[in-house]
C-alpha cells in the first residue's frame, strides 16, 4: 500500500494533536499536588463503586441528582475523598459511613479542623 506525502503529513498532524492532548491530561493528573490539598485523594468510578458497594449506574444517578460532587478529566470521572465523605455522612446509613471511614480515614489535619469547628 502506498501513502503519499500529503496523506502522511495529515495523519502525523492528527497523531501529534492527539498525543499533545493526552500529554496535557497526564500533566493535570501528575500536578494534582499543586491543585489539591496534600492529603486529598481522588477516587474514580471503579474505586468508589467498590468502596460503597454500589453499581456504576447508581453513581451516575447520584451525580445527575447533584448529590455527589465530581469532575471529569479526559472523559473519566473522579471524586474527591472529602466530597465523598460528606456525601456518605449525609446520604448513607451509619454502617456504610463507618465502613468508608475504615477504608479511607480522615487525614489528621482534617480531624483537627472538625474539632475546632465544634
Amino acid at each position: 500500500m502506498y501513502i503519499n506525502n500529503e496523506d502522511f503529513e495529515k495523519w502525523m498532524a492528527k497523531l501529534s494533536k492527539k498525543l499533545n492532548g493526552i500529554g496535557q491530561d497526564l500533566k493535570s493528573l501528575i500536578n494534582t499536588k499543586e491543585v489539591f490539598d496534600e492529603d486529598e485523594k481522588l477516587l474514580d468510578n471503579q474505586d468508589l463503586a467498590f468502596l460503597l458497594k454500589v453499581s456504576y449506574r447508581t453513581l451516575q444517578r447520584y451525580r445527575s441528582s447533584k448529590k455527589l460532587p465530581f469532575f471529569m478529566i479526559a472523559h473519566k470521572t473522579y471524586y474527591r475523598t472529602s466530597d465523598v465523605r460528606e456525601f456518605v455522612h449525609s446520604h448513607m446509613d451509619f454502617q456504610t459511613y463507618q465502613d468508608f471511614e475504615k477504608k479511607r480515614p480522615k487525614p489528621k489535619d482534617e480531624n483537627k479542623k472538625d474539632e475546632k469547628e465544634e
